[in-house]
């Protein structure tokens, strides 16, 4: 699978999270070392999604290529995808 079509389909699972976080209240309380440990540990692939967000980030970033006039679009939904599931943790 090329890195577009693994970023973008990232983003696409950040995409779904934003529908779900609008339901969510604005209001955000701090995430403590043990909170975030158990939110860790009950959305595992929340974490690991963000983890792939921000490596494909830096390696759309760093590329040395345009990837064909979509690299500012795709650096645009993933920068969206890693702040919605951020937030969403924040809820979680």
């Amino acid at each position: 699978m090329s890195l577009f079509a693994r970023v973008i389909g990232i983003a696409l699972l950040g995409g779904a999270f934003l529908a779900g976080s609008s339901l969510m209240t604005s209001k955000t309380l701090p995430i403590t070392a043990p909170a975030a440990q158990a939110a860790e540990e009950h959305h595992p692939a929340i974490h690991r999604a963000l983890k792939e967000l921000r490596e494909a980030r830096h390696e759309l970033k760093d590329a040395k290529h345009d990837f064909g006039g979509h690299r500012e679009d795709a650096l645009k939904a993933v920068d969206g995808a890693i702040e919605q599931l951020e937030i969403c943790l924040k809820h979680g």
